[in-house]
């Protein structure tokens, strides 16, 4: 088990669950070390007060709040220790809800609350069911590092999940970023929303991370002096250039049912169908053209009638 990140409780009404809080995630992304590039020294952060110069050690280091410029309110850690935090060592649930109702843009990090000794196993295991029983979540308040936090407690196959969540002020509002109204062909969304039936997974566990592992092979083919292996950059778009939609998206779903082995669709899946619509625009000078077109033949046949009138004149005149 990964080392525990906070011990507690959980709090169910008169239920006491101890728990021990560890990390649901791991970070496998690799991280470098800044170095002087001329002679590979190490790059190392100090702090410094800006005022003396002096380089601080963490005992000397406290902390403040600024209230206005050039004036800072100390604060230290035995003021914070002694504030009001009924949460500081119990995870207390406040309330039930659907999972549905609750927006996935509040949710932080995620960690998985483990027993802390057989007594806490049936209550555990109680609160576990019950929660699989009634597809809801739980709410809960808990407070970590000297902060009061919400949380949301679901089950995850037979453990209980905790994500930490923001409240709900710390959420921007989207409004000023979503686009003006444009308008959309019922084509495009169709085309649209078959793409995304054909992208779609029941699982998505089978993903990898390209960039990590192609860098793994880098680090360790320079490691042991061989030539680092060909790499070959992502194809990028060109900037400004004038995409025509349905045709991406046509071509998208060629691309997506011959990843998945599918048949191809037909002659209408591919980006033939934007060719054979393009004629509507010329469709509508046709009318033009043949009024035009008509208007010569008329004139054309009146032109070939008047000489026959001239001879039927010179025919009365002779008699």
């Amino acid at each position: 088990m990964p080392r525990p990140l906070w011990t507690g409780a959980i709090s169910f009404g008169l239920v006491t669950i101890p728990i021990k809080v560890v990390s649901a995630t791991e970070d496998h992304s690799l991280s470098f070390h800044q170095y002087h590039a001329q002679d590979m020294g190490r790059i190392r952060t100090r702090k410094v007060c800006e005022i003396d110069g002096e380089v601080l050690s963490q005992e000397e280091i406290g902390k403040g709040y600024e209230v206005a410029k050039d004036r800072t309110v100390p604060v230290t850690d035995e003021e914070l220790d002694r504030m009001p935090l009924p949460t500081a060592k119990a995870i207390e649930i406040v309330a039930f809800v659907d999972a549905d109702t609750v927006d996935p843009v509040r949710i932080s990090d995620s960690y998985y609350l483990a027993v802390d000794g057989q007594v806490a196993a049936k209550p555990y295991t109680l609160l576990r069911r019950a929660l699989e029983r009634s597809d809801k979540v739980a709410v809960a308040k808990f407070a970590w590092h000297n902060r009061e936090r919400l949380g949301l407690l679901r089950v995850r196959d037979d453990a209980i999940v905790l994500h930490s969540m923001r409240w709900p002020d710390e959420i921007r509002s989207p409004e000023s970023l979503a686009p003006r109204d444009v308008e959309l062909d019922e084509d495009e969304i169709d085309r649209a929303v078959q793409l995304t039936e054909t992208m779609a997974l029941d699982d998505i566990s089978g993903f990898r991370d390209r960039y990590r592992e192609a860098l793994e092979e880098l680090i360790a083919a320079k490691s042991e002096g061989k030539e680092r292996p060909e790499t070959r950059g992502g194809e990028e778009e060109e900037p400004g250039k004038v995409m025509d939609l349905m045709a991406a998206l046509n071509a998208s779903v060629k691309a997506a049912r011959e990843t998945r082995g599918e048949e191809p669709e037909g002659e209408h899946a591919t980006v033939h169908e934007m060719e054979s619509r393009r004629p509507r625009t010329r469709k509508k000078a046709a009318p033009a053209q043949k009024e035009k077109a008509a208007e010569g033949k008329a004139a054309k046949s009146a032109g070939r009638k008047q000489p026959a009138k001239k001879t039927a004149a010179k025919k009365r005149t002779a008699s």
